[in-house]
């Protein structure tokens, strides 16, 4: 039985003003000023990011554009001590089977001058939110729909939870040990959610180091062509 498709309804575009080229030129400029500034941190304290701070990030990470418009991503926050104890210890796991075993040479060279190792102390000092992709999903009549481009958009949300939680001011790390089944354990998701980034994020630590190599960026027009 085939259902009948849905004709959209379009509606006028509100919210958007042209703010002219120099003021566009302009944020444009303080925005990347503000984000050039952006590190990967491992060291935090102990202090609690207020939920009000988390959820208004998290608004604007559920803003950002998806396949279809399905929305496919799920984000737990993890506040709890022995929460984050048991994410720390299956992380460290995971991460010493990587660099004694798993991790190739080239791989290991690549990291080293970043500093990183298996001991993830950051899991339980700082406020976690770990990211789900969702392969499926049901829509408001109760129907299973399939979720299409979940990486690109989940990468995207992901991105817009980057940029706001370091515009809140908070310092955050991408964390992405593999395999990362034990999140989806912890965490209490269902089967149709993988895991995607367990995101770290809260207050550096005084005296907070960072490596030097981190803050490299290649050149813009290494990166950038114009046709």
């Amino acid at each position: 039985m085939t259902t009948a498709r849905s004709e959209p309804v379009w509606e006028p575009l509100t919210g958007y003003r042209d703010l002219g080229d120099e003021e566009t030129l302009s944020r444009s400029r303080e925005f990347h000023d503000l984000m050039k500034r952006r590190r990967t941190v491992r060291e935090y304290r102990d202090r609690q990011v207020p939920a009000e701070v988390i959820e208004a990030c998290l608004a604007t990470a559920t803003t950002a554009p998806s396949g279809a418009n399905l929305q496919p991503w799920h984000f737990v926050v993890i506040t709890d001590a022995e929460k984050k104890k048991r994410i720390r210890e299956a992380a460290e796991a995971e991460e010493r089977e990587f660099y004694h075993r798993r991790a190739p040479e080239e791989w290991l060279d690549a990291l080293a001058p970043l500093g990183t190792d298996a001991h993830k102390p950051f899991l339980e000092h700082a406020t976690l939110i770990a990211i789900f992709a969702q392969r499926n999903g049901r829509l408001e009549d109760g129907r299973t729909v399939k979720h299409y481009y979940v990486q690109e958009s989940v990468g995207i949300a992901t991105g817009f939870l980057i940029a706001a939680l370091h515009t809140a001011g908070l310092a955050t790390l991408t964390h992405t040990p593999s395999p990362m089944a034990f999140l989806r354990e912890i965490c209490g998701r269902p089967e149709n959610e993988k895991p995607y980034i367990l995101l770290v994020c809260g207050y550096p630590a005084d005296n907070c180091v960072v490596p030097k190599a981190g803050g490299v960026r290649r050149p813009l027009a290494e990166a950038v062509t114009w046709l």
